[in-house]
Parts: structure tokens; sequence; C-alpha cells
């Protein structure tokens, strides 16, 4: 009689947990609009990207199929489609086959357990959190899967039996080693400041000390290079350098099977997009106010923090697709010395001085929640700010355009070059 009541509680409550059943049936509903909302995303991302490189390049990009052009990502999906499989000789079969479903669905996986939105009250079900699988251990699920994606890469290099397409399955294994380290080095700071590797635990922690961006800006930078340098976009997409390696690891592939490459790739996109907005953005929670955060939930808490979290992932979407189009391509030795020699240094260094302040205000009794813990920690941030961009950069460790030539022998080979300009009476 007791165990029929609170089930019936259950169902007239809205804002409790639903029952085992309805869990269940929620999470093959969240499930499968996820995967179709998801699939959708990634498609249109081919066109903003196509939309925002004209932008940039003073063009007007694809606007003949449908309104805008808003039909392009159909046109091409079904011409992918229609055309014709090609099998390059001596290739392995199974593998070259299975190369682009392995570079895909790592992409898909990482995205199920990052949370969306404040929890949905939902009557006769209960209190749906906003999350396809809300894992206790979600930020770990998210760096193991999406060190899987290299995988593909790489089958696919080797498996096509083309000597470029190795060489960029191998700069992708090699790019993959070098920056998931600083990736997941970068975000142990976010993780003593939340207590927790739950990522909806990290978004309560943002609501109530404020977003980690403002508080670990340095975890922040490090965490987005190490992302363009997972996803291999400019300046780290060097395992498709068109001038060096032809297309690189996908060289000898067509139709459906190569396109599912560019999609794993703006899979990953959308996902890194994601995480930064998790982990360093507040997530779903809107800033300046600890109404979302607290219940009673309602549809309009759902709907409003849905929002800003997709408005903050189109930010970063953005934010990516500019830098292709913006930044030129690193060489490779630069690619490798700023994740070994800069970024795993400093994240290093980093992790033992966010560590140290932690623990010392923690043991003077100072309260996370209050001003004066945020103070300290923006201080320190701020210290670590100036010193990495403004007095140990210069120009001289993160900028692309880093050379080998020693500073003061290249002023003297400017020194030599102006000389001769105002002899030949080009200076005047």
């Amino acid at each position: 009689m007791m165990h029929s009541l609170s089930f019936l509680l259950q169902v007239a409550n809205p804002q409790l947990p639903p029952t085992m059943g309805m869990f269940v049936l929620m999470g093959l509903v969240k499930a499968g609009a996820a995967f179709g909302i998801y699939m959708l995303c990634v498609a249109y991302t081919t066109l903003a990207e196509r939309r925002v490189a004209a932008w940039i390049q003073d063009r007007l990009g694809p606007n003949r199929v449908g309104p805008e052009g808003f039909l392009q990502p159909i046109a091409d999906g079904i011409k992918n489609f229609m055309k014709e499989e090609a099998l390059p000789d001596g290739a392995s079969k199974a593998l070259f086959i299975m190369a682009p479903a392995i570079a895909f669905v790592p992409a898909m996986l990482t995205w199920a357990v990052i949370p969306f939105a404040s929890p949905l009250p939902v009557p006769g079900v209960g209190l749906v959190d906003m999350v396809v699988a809300d894992l206790p251990v979600g930020f770990l699920f998210t760096l193991a899967i999406s060190s899987l994606g290299v995988y593909g890469i790489t089958i696919a290099g080797w498996s096509s039996n083309n000597k470029y397409a190795l060489l960029g399955g191998l700069r992708a294994s090699a790019q993959m080693i070098s920056y998931e380290i600083a990736m997941g080095m970068s975000t142990v700071c976010v993780l003593l400041l939340a207590g927790n590797v739950n990522l909806n635990e990290v978004v309560a922690q943002q609501g109530a000390q404020g977003w980690n961006v403002l508080l670990l800006t340095l975890a922040f930078f490090m965490f987005a290079v190490a992302a363009l340098a997972e996803t291999n976009r400019v300046p780290f997409d060097l395992p498709e350098a068109e001038s060096e390696l032809i297309a690189g690891y996908h060289a000898e592939y067509s139709s459906m099977r190569y396109s599912m490459f560019p999609l794993a790739e703006y899979a990953n996109v959308i996902t890194s997009s994601s995480l930064m907005v998790t982990l360093f953005f507040g997530g779903w929670d809107i800033p300046f106010t600890t109404w979302d955060n607290l219940p009673p939930w309602t549809i309009t808490k759902t709907l409003l923090t849905m929002a800003l979290y997709v408005s903050k992932v189109m930010f970063f979407v953005f934010f990516f697709i500019w830098l292709r189009w913006t930044v030129p391509r690193f060489r490779y030795d630069q690619l490798m010395s700023l994740g070994w020699k800069v970024l795993l240094p400093m994240a290093l260094v980093y992790i033992t001085v966010v560590a140290s302040l932690l623990l010392g205000l923690d043991a003077a009794g100072v309260a996370r929640t209050g001003w004066a813990f945020r103070g300290a920690m923006l201080g320190m941030n701020v210290v670590f700010v100036v010193l990495v961009f403004w007095v140990l950069d210069r120009g001289r460790l993160i900028s692309p355009a880093y050379s080998r030539v020693e500073r003061e022998r290249l002023a003297r080979m400017r020194a030599v070059a102006d000389r001769g300009d105002l002899l030949s009476g080009k200076g005047a």
C-alpha cells in the first residue's frame, strides 16, 4: 500500500525524480531526439562554414538551393550518396570501410553526457534531467571517448595503401598525443574547483562561484588551443595539409565515406564548443542570477537555459570557423613545440599554483561561495594572464610567426636590408 502511494505521489508531483520505467522511457526519447537534432546541426554547420567564409572573403557563398541556400546541405548529401564508391588497389578493405564510422561515432557519444538545460518537470513522468546520460563520471567519459576518434583517422591513412594518406594519419596520432595531455591537464583546475567530475556539478559550481573563464582564464586558453588541435582545425590542420599531403588521410576516399570525415570534424567542433561552454562559461547557467539554479523547476526555466546554452555553443562554433579563415597554418615543428614545450609545462605550473591557493584558502576557512574566495582566485588569474600573454610571451612563444632565426641575427639582417634600400634609393 505504501509502495503504491509513493508511486502515485511521484506521478502526481513533477518535481520528484521519475520512476525506473519512466526513466528508461525518457532516456530513449532523449537519445533519439538528441541524435536527430545533433545530426541536423552537424549538417547545417557545413553551410554555416561556407557562408561565414564567404562573408569574410566578401563573396556570396551558397545561395541557389532553397531560400538563401538553406537546402544546400541536403543537396550535398544527395550528391554524395549518388556518387560512386572507390576502393584503391592494395587497400585493406574491412578497415578502409570501417574507418569513417570509427572517426564519427566517438564525436556523437561524447555529446551524450553534456547537460544542455535545467531539469524539465513533465506531468505524469517526473523531473527529467536535460542530458542524455547523466553519468557520475561524465567528464572522464568525454576525455576517454573523444580520444578514440583519432583511431579512425589513423586507420583510414594506413588502410588506403597511400603514402600521403599514411603520413596524414601519423600526423593526426602524433598531434592527438601532444595535445590530449595538455587538454586533460588544463581541466584539472576546473575539477579542483568543482570537487566533482559530474558535468552537472561543474555547472552548479559555476552558478555559485562564477564562471570559470574569469577564475581560470589560462586553463580556458589551453583547453581552447588543445580543442583546435584535437579537431584538426586551422591552425592545426596538418593531417590534411593540401600543399604537403594532397588531401591527407582521406585522399583515397570518395562518396559518402569521404563525407563522414568532414561530418566527424564538424561534430567534434560542436562537441568541443559544448565542452568549453560547460566547463568555463557556466553551461546552461544564466549569469547574475540564482533563479535558474534553484527549485521549483519550470518549463520556462528549461526553455530559457536551453536557449542561452545554444547561443553560447553557436558563438564558439562561429569562433572555430572564424579562426579557420583568418589564421595561417602552423609549421609542423611549431605545432609540436607548442604542445610539448609551452602548453604542457604551463599546465603543470598552473595546476600547482591553483591547487596550492585552494589548499591555503580552505585551510584559512574562506568559503568558496564568498567574495573573498572569488577575489583571491581572480587576482591569481590576472597575475598569470599578465605573465603569460604580456611578460613571458611578447610574440616569442605562442605566436605562429615565431622564427628559428635568433632575434639579434634577424635584427642585423633587417638593418643590412634597410641600408641596401637606402643606397639603392628605394627608401627615398
